[in-house]
């Protein structure tokens, strides 16, 4: 396995996360020796539809994606419309592309790209029933279990996260990439 050490990870989410989608990744990034930090649009602690509680360390307003290697987006219903409403999310969202650096999100994660405008000739894929809203907003969109598009790693449900966390860790072990653009 890749070794993350001395790299700091955004994971971005609020209330309603797909637990799994949260913890898996955040355990397999530590675990390549990278540092994890919350990110959410209050300070409170966020729970996942499964009631896991994940403390915040850091709020949508206070961060700059300059300060982080990469981000990850846990996937949700509720988490990822509620994300994708929040100004300062998208922002950072969309500046993650504009540095080239790599970027995942799983299940309905995604929803917060088409709302940060960064999918445009993009391919990936996500919980089937976003496949529309993707295409809409300029991606090719694929059913499999994970695609890499240039630093931007995608994948559909929670059954994919062996997957999903592996090529997590590949991208930001191999840092910017120059196409992962807005």
């Amino acid at each position: 396995m890749a070794t993350l050490t001395g790299k700091k990870i955004a994971f971005l989410a609020t209330d309603g996360f797909e637990d799994s989608e949260l913890t898996s990744p955040w355990q397999a990034v530590t675990e390549a020796g990278a540092t994890a930090i919350m990110i959410a649009p209050s300070s409170e602690a966020i729970t996942g539809k499964n009631g896991h509680e994940q403390s915040v360390d850091a709020t949508t307003d206070a961060v700059d994606a300059s300060d982080f290697d990469a981000l990850v987006l846990p996937g949700g219903v509720v988490n990822a419309d509620h994300l994708r409403m929040d100004t300062a999310a998208v922002d950072f969202t969309r500046d993650f592309f504009a540095q080239h650096k790599p970027v995942a999100a799983i299940c309905h994660a995604a929803w917060i790209l088409a709302e940060a405008d960064v999918l445009d000739g993009r391919t990936l894929t996500s919980y089937p029933s976003l496949q529309t809203d993707l295409r809409n907003a300029g991606a090719t969109w694929v059913d499999t279990e994970v695609v890499v598009d240039a630093g931007l790693v995608s994948s559909r449900t929670p059954d994919d996260l062996p997957a999903f966390n592996a090529k997590v860790v590949e991208e930001i072990a191999e840092g910017p990439h120059s196409e992962q653009t807005t």
